[in-house]
C-alpha cells in the first residue's frame, strides 16, 4: 500500500508546509517498509504546535486503527499548524495505486 503517485488536496497545498508535508511521506514510507505490520488504507495525522523553551515546534502524531499503531514525533519547521490530515490509499480501475493527502474536514 501506498505505491505509486502521490496527490494532495488544495486545502494541504494551502495550509501546510512544505517541510511538514514531507516529513508526513516520510512517516508513511517508515510503516510501509515494517515487516508482518498490516498497514491501513486510512492513516491519520494530528499535528499540533507545542511551545519548548520558547521555540515552537511541530507535534505530529501518526495512527492507524486496524491493526493499532500510534507514534509521536516532534520536528522543527518552518510554520506549525493544528490541523488532521487523512492519508488515503487507493487503485484506479487499472489497478495502479495512488495515494492522497487531504484535510480531515476534507473528506
Amino acid at each position: 500500500m501506498f505505491e505509486g503517485k502521490r496527490y494532495m488536496t488544495i486545502g494541504v497545498k494551502e495550509m501546510v508546509g512544505l517541510d511538514i508535508q514531507i516529513i508526513i511521506w516520510s512517516m508513511i514510507d517508515d510503516i510501509s517498509k515494517k515487516n508482518d505490520f498490516n498497514i491501513d488504507y486510512l492513516q491519520v495525522f494530528e499535528l499540533e504546535t507545542i511551545e519548548i523553551n520558547g521555540l515552537e515546534f511541530q507535534k505530529i502524531t501518526h495512527k492507524q486503527e486496524v491493526e493499532p499503531y500510534s507514534v509521536t514525533k516532534i520536528f522543527k519547521v518552518e510554520k506549525p499548524v493544528n490541523c488532521k490530515i487523512f492519508i488515503i490509499s487507493n487503485k484506479e480501475e487499472e489497478g495502479k495505486e495512488y495515494s492522497v493527502m487531504m484535510l480531515s474536514h476534507e473528506y
